[in-house]
């Protein structure tokens, strides 16, 4: 997708997140305290980044998740900006900026990848298989 595309396609936070390396505000963004079981895909591509079932309550203000659905899905960079070193997530097909993944989170993983709603567009899981997400159900079957 060209830049104006991008543009087009996406309000002036999404476009600010995703494009531009920004960062929403903590609390007044769209997921943070979100609670419906689903998938949350790349705003600009649709990639399928993050499950609920993978979605805690960090405090910190933004989405937070233990894991990614597909390691695949996600890129990891250093990023030095704002005279800190922290690791920028990134998703694969579109490289839109997510957010960042910090060693602070739950077990098992011990991480937690904070990512700006602005970058996400959520799927609920009733209507995942009519949106071309099926293959993500199993994520939600009783064990």
């Amino acid at each position: 997708m060209s830049i104006n595309e991008n543009k087009q396609k996406l309000n002036k936070m999404q476009y600010k997140v995703t494009q531009e390396n920004g960062t929403e505000p903590p609390f007044q963004n769209e997921y943070w305290d979100h609670k419906q079981e689903g998938i949350y895909v790349d705003i600009v591509s649709g990639e399928p980044l993050f499950s609920s079932q993978d979605k805690f309550d960090s405090g910190c203000g933004w989405p937070s998740f233990t894991k990614p659905l597909k390691k695949e899905s996600i890129q990891e960079k250093i990023d030095k900006s704002h005279m800190m070193t922290r690791t920028e997530v990134r998703s694969s097909s579109a490289d839109s900026h997510l957010g960042h993944v910090f060693t602070d989170g739950p077990q098992p993983t011990g991480l937690r990848y904070c990512i700006n709603s602005a970058a996400l567009r959520f799927i609920p899981k009733q209507e995942m298989e009519e949106a071309g997400y099926g293959e993500f159900l199993k994520w939600f079957e009783k064990k």
